[in-house]
């Protein structure tokens, strides 16, 4: 059974989010408050918490996964970034926005789309997840909190069923979070796509184009 840890979701206590990153640095499975939603999270170096993930969710596609970065800089260690990438990254993080570009040669292939070489990520904004990444010091990655067998959305961590106790090693609550997907742009070819308008609405340069 996993261990739940109760975080305040505005102020998150310093000493609690010491012992998630240090759970995540040892390998664990957390489920983790994000902008969007409860997610499936682990460390990126973690070949075998990685296939946890996947088991879980049943998914064969591990690219599916989203790279949570501490800022843009770090972005730029895992993606190919060039002044217009900059300046648009720059004006919509942290928030509620993933990014599909082009992958670095420190993304583990696995996580990689097959055809395109890209990742998908993300600078958060919600205040556990960002003091989580930090206090780590280096980049999680995460999937949405999705079991095959439960059609009902996962908000609250106190009636979570018990197939995720199960199968993670901790959750971290931070009270009712609703399900709601992120604003997904496609940035790997020469404009910006929108894939999915989500949570944060339409860029304006996107509205434009």
């Amino acid at each position: 059974m996993s261990v739940t840890i109760e975080v305040h979701p505005q102020s998150p206590q310093p000493r609690l989010i010491t012992q998630i990153a240090e759970a995540l640095a040892g390998g664990a499975v957390l489920v983790l408050p994000t902008d969007s939603g409860y997610a499936l999270a682990c460390r990126l170096e973690d070949k075998s918490a990685l296939a946890r993930i996947a088991q879980i969710r049943r998914d064969d596609e591990p690219h599916h996964m989203t790279l949570l970065c501490r800022d843009l800089s770090e972005i730029s260690t895992y993606a190919k970034l060039g002044n217009p990438h900059y300046r648009f990254l720059r004006a919509h993080t942290p928030g509620p926005f993933t990014f599909i570009l082009e992958a670095t040669s420190e993304v583990p292939r696995r996580l990689l789309h097959a055809k395109k070489r890209s990742i998908g990520l993300r600078v958060p904004e919600h205040p556990v997840l960002k003091a989580i990444v930090h206090a780590l010091s280096a980049p999680i990655l995460s999937a949405s909190l999705v079991l095959p067998d439960f059609d009902e959305p996962m908000e609250e961590p106190e009636f979570f069923p018990k197939a995720v106790e199960r199968q993670v090693d901790m959750i971290v609550s931070a009270g009712f979070l609703a399900q709601a997907p992120s604003t997904v742009i496609d940035m790997t070819g020469d404009g910006f796509v929108l894939v999915r308008e989500g949570l944060g609405g339409i860029p304006p340069e996107l509205e434009q184009s």
